[in-house]
């Protein structure tokens, strides 16, 4: 982590119109700028360690990761919709403790978190060039261009973007016309590796229960009971023309006549 950053112990984070915590003061108002400055929550971190983690197959360093970032903890209540956060060594990664993220901007070219946003765009597009078959390799200064194009248009808007929109767009790009063929490859293989054995088991009675709940059934099982039905029903009119005919077939008959004395 950078030196240069180290006499920054507590800032004051709100809450966003965007649901997002952005920074309003820090101890260190000389050499960090807070405008526009965001902050990465727990629950946000906890989902961008979800998506580098298929990552580490594709050389992903997590102390890359964990230098690129300050670790804060909430301290206490600053207000309405902002909180005081102090700064922690707890690793991002292995606490247990819900930490919040400040990405090391002071450099922002050659800083660590530069070296994290270049380091998680190569590992991506590896893992791109692997999982596809594209018609020619892609390349790290393609996924830069097409994402910082999308960056510039939120600057000429007058948009500050916010760290975990910045990281998210890398660890999520797909390049163009790739991802809905993706998903549904994605969605096919879930389905197709669904096993019995990963079924919980039931009780007797629970089953009688839900085979007798008619919402839980398939179209096709209700067009099956459809035709058992209309089955049963066509078994039951044959039944009653055959009673019919037996009654006509009685009434056709010859009476006995009595015998005369």
């Amino acid at each position: 982590m950078a030196k240069s950053s180290a006499t920054l112990d507590w800032c004051i984070v709100r809450l966003g119109e965007d649901h997002n915590w952005w920074v309003d003061e820090v101890s260190d108002s000389v050499r960090w700028d807070v405008d526009g400055l965001s902050i990465i929550d727990p629950r946000q971190m906890a989902h961008l360690i979800e998506l580098v983690e298929p990552l580490r197959d594709y050389g992903f360093d997590q102390d890359v990761m964990e230098a690129a970032f300050i670790p804060f903890r909430i301290d206490k209540e600053a207000g309405e919709q902002r909180v005081r956060l102090k700064r922690v060594k707890d690793s991002l990664f292995e606490s247990d403790e819900k930490l919040f993220a400040l990405a090391d901007v002071l450099d922002e070219e050659n800083g660590p978190y530069a070296d994290l946003l270049d380091h998680l765009t190569r590992c991506r597009v590896k893992m791109l060039n692997d999982i596809f078959d594209f018609d020619s390799k892609l390349t790290v200064d393609e996924v830069e261009d097409e994402i910082r194009e999308d960056q510039n248009t939120s600057f000429i808007e007058g948009k500050a973007i916010h760290t975990f929109d910045e990281l998210g767009a890398i660890l999520d790009y797909v390049p163009a016309g790739w991802e809905t063929e993706d998903g549904e490859e994605r969605a096919g293989k879930d389905d197709e590796t669904i096993d019995d054995e990963d079924l919980p088991e039931l009780d007797e009675d629970d089953e009688k229960t839900l085979e007798g709940d008619s919402s839980l059934k398939w179209d096709e099982d209700e067009e099956s009971d459809d035709e058992e039905e209309k089955k049963d029903g066509d078994k039951e009119d044959d039944e009653d023309e055959e009673s019919d005919d037996d009654s006509e077939d009685e009434d056709e008959k010859p009476k006995a006549r009595r015998k005369k004395r």
